[in-house]
């Protein structure tokens, strides 16, 4: 078991006083077998009324409404939490999926449909041939090899990319620029999961990161797969490997853009700037 303390801060300065509209914020750790939280607390200048709920994922989600007008919007998330995924390889998938390819029940199909449905736009040609050069049709593979074989592959193929500019590039962007952040390697890795006929969802969260100079940890993206037995299990296409310890989900969504961090609008002119920082510790 490890204990680690998250400290998100994010910063907004405006132009101009400005009024801010509702805001939702994902920050909050999603809690599980391995996953507990100790203390949260959420800091808001200028004072913010919070509703919490859960949103059609299960994800936390907080509403912050203002009533001051500002120039400045002040978000600080701490949480200390408790993680004991310490092995990740550590389950059964059920005896008629071990291999590939395998039928999802028809129970589960009906849960499953929206993370099986790989309706990204763009050069599906691309994409339809990047997944044809995963498996041959006859190739005898056990399913968690395969989709190691994806994970490892979009780490070797694709060179990281920090992009600070919100949203995620397209699939047909990111194969062929053969660049892109965290963000556009799980969604490549959804996708293409998606195209083998396999469930698949965005993860977004934080990763511990060993403590340097510049690095503390880092907000970060992975992608999970639902396996029968074994449930949703997450892999890490920009590290090439599978979701353990340092990994902490904070939202799943079937698409990227559902689950950003902070979001939110202000009333006033524009030119807004950003600043956000994330420390994750072991505490």
């Amino acid at each position: 078991m490890q204990r680690y303390r998250i400290l998100h801060r994010t910063y907004y300065n405006f132009p101009a006083e400005i009024r801010l509209e509702p805001h939702a914020l994902r920050l909050r750790p999603r809690e599980s077998h391995e996953l507990r939280i100790e203390s949260s607390t959420l800091a808001i200048t200028p004072p913010a009324t919070l509703r919490w709920h859960r949103d059609v994922e299960d994800n936390s989600v907080a509403i912050a409404t203002f009533e001051a007008s500002t120039s400045q919007l002040l978000i600080e998330s701490e949480v200390i939490i408790r993680h004991s995924n310490q092995a990740p390889l550590d389950f059964l998938v059920d005896e008629d999926a071990v291999h590939y390819p395998f039928v999802y029940s028809a129970e589960d199909r009906v849960v499953l449909s929206p993370y099986l449905d790989a309706d990204e736009p763009g050069d599906d040609d691309l994409l339809a041939k990047w997944v044809a050069a995963l498996w041959k049709p006859g190739e005898s593979i056990q399913t968690y090899a395969l989709l190691q074989r994806l994970n490892l592959r979009i780490q070797q193929q694709l060179t990281y990319q920090l992009r600070e500019e919100p949203g995620v590039q397209s699939v047909e962007q990111t194969l062929k620029l053969g660049t892109g952040s965290c963000r556009d390697s799980a969604s490549l890795f959804m996708q293409a999961a998606r195209r083998l006929g396999l469930a698949a969802r965005f993860v977004s969260g934080y990763l511990q990161t060993p403590p340097s100079t510049v690095d503390f940890g880092a907000t970060h993206a992975w992608a999970e797969v639902y396996l029968p037995g074994a449930g949703w299990k997450g892999f890490d296409p920009s590290s090439g490997e599978i979701v353990g310890s340092k990994h902490i989900a904070v939202a799943v969504a079937r698409l990227p853009e559902s689950v950003p961090p902070v979001s939110g609008a202000y009333l006033g002119p524009p030119g807004a700037t950003l600043d956000v920082g994330v420390w994750v510790s072991k505490a």
